[in-house]
């Protein structure tokens, strides 16, 4: 298609000579621009699929695929339930527990918490919690008075193993006097990092039995989660569930239903920001025209004394597109090496920069998670890398076409 005459005359023009500096100025502007797009997007997308993928994973892991309860009540028959559960094709485990909120106490500190009770063993299945004890020991848990916190409520209240949490509940005894709130100690046998601040900071693990004791459920669970081997298609199973469980007193809720406005709007913000950092490469693009067309007026000259000595206007029109297709390529090129080296070292960059400046610059206290994610989708770099190409090609088109246009009588009547 591009043949040597026209590529030597395509290179002869990328190459500045004296005089001509200008509009080679304005095409390495455009080059970077293009590339600073390309690399921008690419990097942007990959935090917005790794936010996306971590607060899936930490939800999930820590809150189940789908969750069984009551429609304003207990359940009574836990065990036969979550044996029926775990008989489901695709479930990985199921794991009742009773949860309830609480006033948490430690010296100075209070704060609403969440309990959750759990077995020794369901406490270990949850692996986002298990995997993540960072002081004291799993094996500890089990004894009615022992507890498991997050590690920012033990930084907030100063507890450590053996320190002593005090839980209380407004739904105590009622007395002549009124209701008395229902007040336990408890010893810290564990201290975990989820990962999710706020996770951290507002959940304690109870034995069972103990939860069950405290609120004053005896053999009975408030919900029971659910693990399965597939997490985004959690539908059939959802169904397959409600079927083998067949009481309609019990509802069964799975994540796309509890968390979708939360990972729509995720979605819906990915999309947003694909459509705003296009615009940067459509800036760099019109660039291109614009050097192209300064290249087109300078060389208006060179393009009638090639045409008089027999270049055709295809030829013309092809040596500008390689002109500005090599702008495009290049810029390109080195925007997708930028954005996927920049990616795989994100967080890298991201402590260096915080030991520079001095500053955190992703608080875990402010954002959902402790560390900026980034996930690379391939399919999605390459949508990037043809979309780019397809802009800056299209605007080769016009100057291209303009130059082929030009008159070699009129270009060289007052030369």
């Amino acid at each position: 298609m591009f043949g040597p005459f026209e590529r030597a005359v395509a290179g002869r023009y990328l190459r500045a000579r004296r005089g001509e500096r200008f509009v080679s100025v304005i095409a390495i502007f455009s080059l970077v621009g293009i590339a600073l797009g390309v690399a921008t997007l690419i990097i942007v997308m990959a935090v917005m699929n790794g936010f996306q993928a971590d607060l899936m994973g930490r939800i999930l892991g820590l809150n189940g695929d789908l969750t069984i309860y009551g429609q304003g009540r207990t359940i009574s028959q836990y065990e036969d339930v979550t044996r029926k559960v775990r008989s489901v094709p695709g479930v990985v485990s199921a794991t009742p527990l009773v949860e309830g909120q609480v006033l948490l106490s430690a010296g100075a500190y209070n704060s609403g918490g969440m309990v959750h009770g759990l077995t020794p063993q369901g406490l270990k299945d949850l692996k986002a919690v298990s995997s993540s004890i960072i002081a004291g020991s799993l094996d500890d848990f089990g004894p009615d008075d022992s507890i498991v916190v997050g590690v920012t409520m033990a930084e907030r209240a100063g507890l450590g193993i053996g320190s002593g949490l005090t839980l209380v509940s407004p739904d105590g005894a009622a007395t002549a006097f009124g209701t008395v709130p229902r007040v336990r100690r408890y010893r810290v046998v564990a201290i975990f990092d989820a990962g999710v601040n706020d996770y951290n900071s507002s959940v304690v693990f109870l034995p069972m039995h103990a939860a069950q004791i405290y609120f004053q459920m005896p053999n009975k669970a408030t919900q029971i989660q659910v693990m399965t081997k597939d997490a985004e298609h959690v539908r059939p199973v959802t169904l397959a569930i409600e079927d083998a469980v067949g009481d309609p007193g019990l509802r069964v809720l799975d994540w796309t239903n509890a968390n979708n406005a939360l990972f729509g709007a995720v979605q819906v913000e990915q999309n947003v920001m694909f459509l705003i950092l296009t615009l940067i490469i459509l800036v760099a693009a019109f660039n291109v025209i614009s050097s192209l067309i300064m290249m087109v007026k300078d060389k208006t000259a060179d393009i009638a004394v090639l045409r008089t000595i027999g270049a055709s206007r295809g030829a013309i029109m092809r040596i500008f597109l390689m002109c500005g297709a090599f702008v495009g390529v290049t810029g390109t090129v080195a925007g997708t090496a930028l954005g996927v080296v920049f990616c795989m070292n994100i967080e890298r960059i991201r402590q260096l920069l915080q030991k520079l400046t001095g500053t955190n610059l992703f608080n875990p206290e402010v954002y959902y998670l402790e560390h900026l994610p980034a996930k690379l989708v391939w399919g999605q770099v390459a949508e990037v890398i043809v979309m780019a190409l397809g802009l800056s090609l299209l605007a080769t088109l016009y100057p291209s076409w303009r130059a082929a246009k030009t008159d070699p009588v009129e270009a060289l009547r007052h030369e």
